[in-house]
């Protein structure tokens, strides 16, 4: 693809309320290079008030019109776990570039998917790995400058999955959806904690559910939570160093705080975030006992308490992948190896029995290095 704008279709981006609103609009907005061409929901007045609300130049109702639509050149899929595959294949089929939040599928799905991509580049939604400070973060690491990688202990917390959630958010609650605690805020961060420390070969795991009924706040109604609001991992990565994580939701916005502290033979560090959402929404900060170069601004900022920032790092190296015919955004292959890890954390939670992990066959994941868009660092 040559150097032109590149116009970018999203299904879901609802002007009322969607992590498409919060997000991939000002990241698109804030990056000279994309724009924002279409927009598309399955409701002919959502979709026109989308437009109006985000200056799409086009809106529809029907979401495989947007895709077919030559004028477009990457779709973005940001609606619910379960309509990803019939549109990212649709879209793949198309012959598009496409963006698709995580968790790619459920279950076997992400195979499918990955399967279908051929040539074609592909982004998932595990944007938290793009972050300047993560990428700061491990390139100390792979520099020996904190020595052998000792362990690791992460707190990673979330508003949601807690005793009350709208009706609308009530899909969470639910096995069939393939979005819960473990998929979404496991599946960030543990993507997060192999960025920097590299892959994890092996995993022990406890889900607990601390809240088996939900109150749907809008309805008043009772729901029956089916799926882990809590979720503890011990694991090893390739690199030697042992892990814990600690995940779970239902924290007050006010009290949201993770962190991921990385303890080395010769040094610290560790990187923190106070976004309701996570690791993987907002900014972090990186703090040490050795000086280390200020990580560089991130490529946009915006949306909700900066949720916008890396979205925008993952627009921006697929950005320059289509420019310039590399491959380095994290991709469906990517995803893939997400949710097989995901699953070596269920497995282990179900059987009370250590999982190794299987990574892609052929793929070795230390061999892709994160990287900069704006200038390959």
């Amino acid at each position: 693809m040559s150097d032109k704008q590149i116009s970018v279709g999203i299904v879901g981006a609802n002007a009322k309320s969607s992590w498409a609103k919060v997000s991939h609009i000002p990241a698109i907005n804030g990056l000279p290079s994309l724009k924002l061409a279409a927009v598309a929901t399955r409701n002919e007045q959502s979709a026109r008030e989308a437009a109006e609300a985000f200056g799409a130049e086009r809106w529809f109702s029907d979401p495989f019109a947007m895709i077919s639509d030559d004028r477009i050149d990457v779709i973005t899929v940001s609606v619910k776990v379960p309509e990803h595959r019939e549109l990212v294949l649709a879209a793949l089929h198309a012959g598009k570039a496409v963006y698709c939040e995580a968790p790619l599928g459920r279950t076997v799905e992400a195979e499918e998917m990955a399967g279908a991509v051929g040539l074609l580049h592909t982004a998932i939604g595990l944007q938290g790995r793009l972050n300047p400070a993560v990428r700061r973060a491990a390139q100390l690491i792979s520099s020996g400058k904190i020595g052998r990688p000792l362990n690791a202990r992460i707190v990673s917390t979330n508003v949601g999955f807690g005793p009350e959630l709208p009706s609308s958010y009530d899909y969470f609650n639910k096995k069939s959806s393939g979005a819960n605690l473990l998929t979404i805020n496991a599946g960030h961060t543990l993507d997060m904690l192999e960025a920097v420390l590299g892959p994890i070969i092996e995993v022990d795991a406890r889900t607990e559910i601390l809240w088996p009924v939900v109150r749907l706040t809008d309805t008043g109604e009772e729901s029956l939570r089916e799926t882990a609001d809590h979720v503890a991992v011990l694991g090893k990565t390739l690199s030697g160093a042992a892990f814990t994580a600690d995940i779970h939701g239902g924290v007050a916005p006010q009290d949201t705080r993770s962190s991921f502290e990385i303890r080395g033979s010769e040094a610290w560090l560790s990187l923190t975030s106070d976004h309701p959402y996570g690791f993987q929404s907002g900014d972090l900060k990186l703090t040490s006992n050795i000086p280390f170069a200020t990580p560089e601004e991130p490529a946009i900022s915006g949306g909700f308490m900066g949720a916008a920032i890396n979205v925008g790092e993952v627009y921006a190296h697929l950005v320059r992948d289509l420019h310039v015919g590399t491959y380095s955004t994290p991709d469906f292959d990517h995803a893939l190896h997400n949710a097989r890890l995901i699953d070596a954390v269920r497995r282990a939670a179900e059987q009370g029995e250590r999982q190794k992990v299987t990574s892609l066959q052929g793929t070795d994941l230390e061999q892709k290095p994160i990287t900069n868009a704006r200038n390959g660092f």
